[in-house]
């Protein structure tokens, strides 16, 4: 997730263009930049860092101009640095232009431009969009750009300015947001809102596969096919930092219905729909490699831990290898036995952790392979590490995670069913059948979204209870596990997780008259144990929150709620029966009066002891 921002008009743009950028600094800060035209000639300002680093190089080298073009990164292709640093440009220097998503095809449409004697300066999948519209450039850059438009497959805003066409912003959506804000002599272009409204309340919200012509006076939308789009205008109520939150009371609730998005922009150029594989390019593994491997140790903090814990069911019952789960904490402190044949998998949202990264430098120092799953391409983790497998994700400014876990989990799906065709552990049905499961996630993620009145009703009926117990059996014992612990740490309720099997070892002795239990029973192979589990519970007469498939009628006879999930593959279920506890917590946290973004004692990244 990048921030975009544009701007056409009598006044200078620089001013104009970093004020927005700083408003959309949540979308990403690795690095920033500035394209302008002046006078019929493009000036590039960018580099690595946060807007501020943008602000002095600025002030040493001032650009002046009129129209202009605006960036703030969150890497995914190639990692932080000025040369990855957007805005980017074709080898003439009369294009230049911004992008957010992905370009799923870029590595094909690169090797065909450079065999036509384009020659590229980065590692990102942008660039090849200003070398393709050069190709295709006769002094129209909206027909260049409508021309480029049918040949890109991923998720991609751009926005694009021409040197030959001074006063003119092209720009064109396919999936990722991108708005156009509608001035008196003078007009704007953002990904979101909050770029805006220091200038403008009217927008037009462009739709996937439209475009828009963008000049002082005239903003003219079409369809890619060219058909004219009269647009309607939408105008914005939301003051600045309600605008900065997509309209939400907190950024916790916006990133929890971030996660469709989130979950498409990581399927993004790694599924084949039409073969049903996963290709992981940015592995670079061979066949011969991943045969190679062992063991497999997963090392992680927090809720980063419990997405490892998913992801042990996971990797063995696709790999048939044996896969250990470590809190980094505790690996650091034994003497783990790995070696040269052990893929040490590491993850972390920010990457900065302290103990993940000193798990990683004891797993490299025994010999092991490391693989990283993190939200930040530049931290210490992905430099340290052998691989990367980035989640896309986008900033998430939230203390507790959300959609940061969701995608880790997504990641470590990819990683089995990628590991599964090449070792052959897996049948080419049931392949197929998960992988056409991964690609209908984002739609089951939005439809458990119309779930939220129903859990925040629950939420505010139980927000007072000082205790509550979450029990499962398999992946529902993963998830109960991170649905504790997003209720503790934001609501400030007495939460615990247990394997529903442990239920007699002990735990009922906690199970008094009236103790709220949320019980998850989603995977059939332990149904009807788990079952039993509830009646156990129920007979010590706790309520009973059960959290269920979508063609469950039998659990509702024995409970008092019933949350019943959409129907999706059951061992891809983790993904999203996590929502709904993710939104208990937040609507409990909610009810108290709690500080949701910034709970008490906890920071974003731990990066000491």
């Amino acid at each position: 997730m990048c921030g975009i921002v544009g701007y056409v008009g009598p006044k200078e743009a620089v001013p104009i263009l970093l004020a927005g950028l700083e408003r959309l600094e949540y979308r990403g800060y690795d690095s920033a930049g500035l394209a302008v035209n002046s006078r019929g000639r493009l000036t590039i300002k960018k580099t690595v860092g946060r807007l501020e680093a943008l602000r002095k190089l600025l002030a040493e080298e001032p650009l002046a101009g009129q129209t202009g073009i605006g960036h703030t990164r969150w890497a995914t292709h190639g990692r932080p640095s000025d040369r990855n640093a957007h805005p980017h440009r074709d080898c003439g220097q009369r294009i230049s232009v911004v992008h957010n998503g992905i370009i799923e095809n870029y590595l094909e449409l690169r090797e065909e431009l450079q065999q036509s004697g384009h020659v590229f300066l980065s590692e990102t999948d942008t660039e090849v969009l200003p070398h393709l519209i050069e190709e295709n450039y006769r002094g129209d850059l909206f027909a260049a750009v409508r021309s480029v438009f049918p040949r890109l497959r991923g998720a991609f805003a751009l926005a694009a300015i021409a040197a030959e066409e001074p006063g003119k912003l092209v720009v064109a959506r396919m999936t990722s947001p991108l708005i156009v804000g509608l001035g008196r002599g003078e007009n704007f272009i953002a990904s979101d809102i909050p770029a805006l409204l220091e200038h403008t309340r009217e927008v037009y919200i462009l739709e996937d596969g439209e475009m828009a012509e963008v000049t002082a006076e005239r903003v003219r939308v079409a369809r890619v096919d060219g058909r004219e789009v009269e647009k309607s205008v939408f105008h914005v109520k939301w003051d600045v930092a309600a605008a900065e939150k997509g309209g939400y009371e907190h950024f916790m609730l916006k990133e929890i219905h971030e996660q469709p998005r989130a979950l498409t922009e990581t399927l993004v150029g790694r599924v084949a729909r039409e073969t049903g594989r996963v290709t992981l390019p940015e592995l670079g593994l061979t066949g011969k490699e991943i045969a190679a491997f062992r063991k497999i140790a997963i090392i992680a903090c927090g809720t980063a831990y419990h997405a490892g814990l998913v992801g042990k069911y996971v990797l063995e019952r696709l790999l048939r290898l044996p896969v250990e789960v470590d809190l980094a904490s505790e690996f650091r402190y034994r003497d783990p036995l790995i070696g040269p044949e052990t893929l040490a998998v590491v993850i972390s949202q920010s990457g900065e952790t302290i103990d993940t990264l000193a798990g990683l430098r004891l797993a490299r120092e025994k010999g092991a392979r490391i693989l990283a799953i993190t939200n930040v391409i530049g931290s210490s983790v992905a430099r340290e590490a052998d691989l990367l497998l980035p989640t896309v994700a986008g900033p998430e400014i939230a203390v507790a995670s959300t959609k940061a876990y969701t995608t880790q989990l997504l990641n470590l799906y990819l990683l089995g069913l990628y590991f599964a065709q090449e070792r052959g552990t897996i049948g080419e049905e049931e392949r197929r059948e998960m992988v056409a499961g991964l690609l209908d996630l984002p739609r089951r993620a939005e439809a458990t979204l119309a779930l939220e009145e129903t859990v925040r009703a629950l939420a505010e009926e139980y927000h007072e209870k000082e205790d509550i117990f979450f029990i499962g059996r398999g992946l529902d014992y993963a998830v109960a596990l991170e649905g504790a612990l997003k209720l503790k740490e934001i609501s400030y309720i007495h939460a615990e997780a247990y394997a529903a099997g442990e239920l007699k070892h002990g735990t009922l002795a906690l199970v008094v008259k009236g103790v709220p239990v949320v019980a998850l029973a989603t995977q059939p192979a332990v149904y009807e144990k788990m079952l039993s589990n509830i009646k156990e519970v129920k007979a010590r007469e706790a309520t009973v929150i059960a959290v269920v498939s979508a063609d469950d009628h039998e659990t509702e006879k024995t409970v008092d709620r019933i949350i019943r999930l959409p129907e999706v593959h059951p061992f891809l279920t983790p993904m999203i029966s996590v929502i709904p506890l993710q939104l208990f917590a937040y609507y409990a946290a909610k009810a108290r009066g709690c500080d949701i973004d910034k709970p008490r004692n906890l920071a974003k990244s731990v990066t000491v002891e």
